[in-house]
């Protein structure tokens, strides 16, 4: 071959491999976290024996927060409650307890979510009191309710219209799912909330080891209610990655790192690239040891959350769903040390700022 040639040769492969890179960087900026109706979803576990109330002064942290300087603004814009358990030996989850619960604990849970003056209602009085004591916040606080998983092989749940469910059988999950979504959106209704609107409902296993792909067999009905289907799976959990072909509309991915001070920074960042990958929005997770003033503090594994989803463009770009343990941010507004309030403000401040960017809200 002429040196002509070779160099004609070498230089088409260039070529080539520039347009491979290229198409390789607009794939990487085509990557996109997940919006949806709401920018800041605050999770509430409630319902269980072992949990809190949830009265209304046990909210104010989570509907408002107060800054340093005295000024005062809301919080988050929509509020998650769930549950995995009764607290009394019965779990609404595979792998939560020893014995599955029951139509009856299903009810109490219900019961528990709708309580006069606590939950759903306290949350409701919440924002009516700041709303005279502040101003309007110019949005409606979204809700979003958990659905129970029928758990596969139990055969004690009990009866609808006379019929006893089992669980072996496809029909009969579906018949308990279909009865406690129009549970939860008929009492929901009845309650005539002055401040609250449901707007979707919330698949409590975190992956898809137990139930396979059942999720898919419910989306159409929660769908025909005028909800979104959302979901939470941990770190790299199983069907992750298919969260769109289950039949969920948004689904966050948690680093799973806060827990754990053995796990490195490097996991939020291996967390922010898996949910890119997969059209996925973020979960920020904090819980009762970000105190400062506990013995064996994590308040720099919360502010190492902050610092990641700055730098990887979470806050500017993705819908995020905040766990705040059992009552993480009651913790650090009962004790609060300039340490507390530095980081509470910090984040506050980030949450309010992005209520200015209508690229976080989408209709889907």
């Amino acid at each position: 071959m002429s040196i002509l040639h070779t160099m004609k040769a070498i230089f088409n492969l260039l070529i080539a491999l520039s347009a491979t890179f290229m198409t390789v960087d607009a794939a990487d900026t085509e990557k996109q976290f997940a919006t949806g109706p709401i920018r800041d979803l605050a999770l509430i576990y409630q319902g269980g024996a072992h949990r809190p109330d949830w009265t209304q002064r046990q909210f104010e942290p989570y509907v408002s927060h107060t800054f340093a300087d005295g000024s005062t603004d809301w919080l988050f814009d929509g509020f998650l409650f769930l549950e995995f358990k009764d607290g009394e030996g019965r779990q609404f989850s595979p792998g939560y307890d020893k014995l599955n619960a029951r139509r009856s604990e299903w009810e109490r849970y219900l019961d528990r979510l709708f309580e006069r003056g606590k939950s759903l209602d306290a949350l409701d009085r919440c924002i009516d009191t700041t709303r005279q004591r502040i101003r309007d916040p110019g949005f409606r606080h979204k809700i979003i309710l958990t659905v129970m998983v029928p758990i596969i092989a139990q055969t004690d749940w009990g009866e609808i219209n006379g019929q006893k469910l089992d669980f072996n059988r496809l029909d009969d999950r579906k018949a308990a799912c279909r009865w406690f979504i129009d549970q939860l959106v008929s009492r929901f209704a009845a309650q005539k909330y002055k401040n609250i609107d449901l707007s979707g409902l919330y698949w409590i296993d975190e992956d898809m080891v137990h139930t396979q792909d059942f999720p898919k067999d419910i989306s159409s009905y929660i769908h025909s209610k005028g909800l979104q289907f959302v979901w939470i799976p941990y770190f790299k959990a199983p069907g992750h990655d298919r969260w769109r072909e289950l039949g969920f509309d948004i689904a966050y991915h948690q680093p799973n790192h806060f827990f754990d001070k053995k796990i490195p920074d490097a996991r939020l960042d291996r967390a922010c690239d898996i949910a890119l990958d997969n059209g996925m929005a973020m979960e920020f997770e904090c819980d009762e040891r970000a105190n400062y003033n506990e013995q064996d503090s994590y308040i720099i594994r919360m502010e190492s959350y902050i610092e990641a989803f700055q730098r990887r463009g979470v806050f500017d770009n993705s819908a995020i769903a905040y766990y705040t343990g059992g009552t993480g941010l009651n913790v650090m507004a009962d004790n609060p040390c300039p340490e507390n309030r530095a980081v509470m403000d910090r984040l506050a401040r980030l949450i309010v700022n992005r209520r200015a960017n209508h690229n976080l809200i989408n209709s889907r």
